[in-house]
């Protein structure tokens, strides 16, 4: 799979949207990535776990709660790999984990994410695996918008690795 595969498809499902919107983090743009378009779309999500399984050695999956997890369960298939999930905040009720699945002591996990905008949500993921005892240095994701993440990703010693960024995605649109 090419990266100008994944930009098509993820264009067909009408991923992409233009108008003003408001981001999870309080800032506004001028153009939305729909991550329920593209991880709704089962072509969409072939190609991610495609394009996510030539990325990856031989680690363990986490995906972030809700947006990574329907990436990292087909990635998980696809490769044959066990996931965690790391959610936003530790549960209230039944057995109160951040961390769902199992993780041993020094495993080596990769973060999925669906969009890294300012990367707060994937550090706070790999914050709490690292917590549990997980070894974390990468983030996964299927679209850096280019706003800030890698650069607060890399002040905790985690390397952005994007299939497409926001330039490639939003070019001759």
């Amino acid at each position: 799979m090419t990266d100008t595969e994944l930009i098509d498809a993820l264009r067909r499902a009408d991923a992409v949207e233009f108008g003003e919107f408001e981001l999870s983090h309080g800032g506004t743009s001028d153009y939305y990535v729909d991550k329920y378009r593209f991880e709704t779309d089962p072509d969409c999500l072939s190609l991610i776990a495609d394009a996510f399984a030539t990325r990856l050695d031989d680690e363990t999956l986490a995906g972030v709660a809700l947006g990574g997890v329907p990436l990292v369960a087909v990635t998980s298939v696809e490769t044959d790999s066990p996931y965690v999930i790391a959610r936003k905040q530790k549960k209230e009720y039944g057995t109160g984990n951040r961390i769902e699945g199992e993780l041993a002591e020094g495993e080596s996990v990769v973060v999925i994410e669906d969009i890294a905008t300012t990367g707060q949500s994937a550090l706070d993921a790999v914050e709490a695996l690292r917590e549990a005892g997980a070894h974390v240095e990468r983030v996964l994701v299927v679209v850096d918008r280019e706003e800030g993440a890698s650069e607060t990703l890399a002040e905790a010693d985690v390397e952005l690795d994007a299939l497409v960024t926001a330039s490639e995605l939003l070019a001759d649109e």
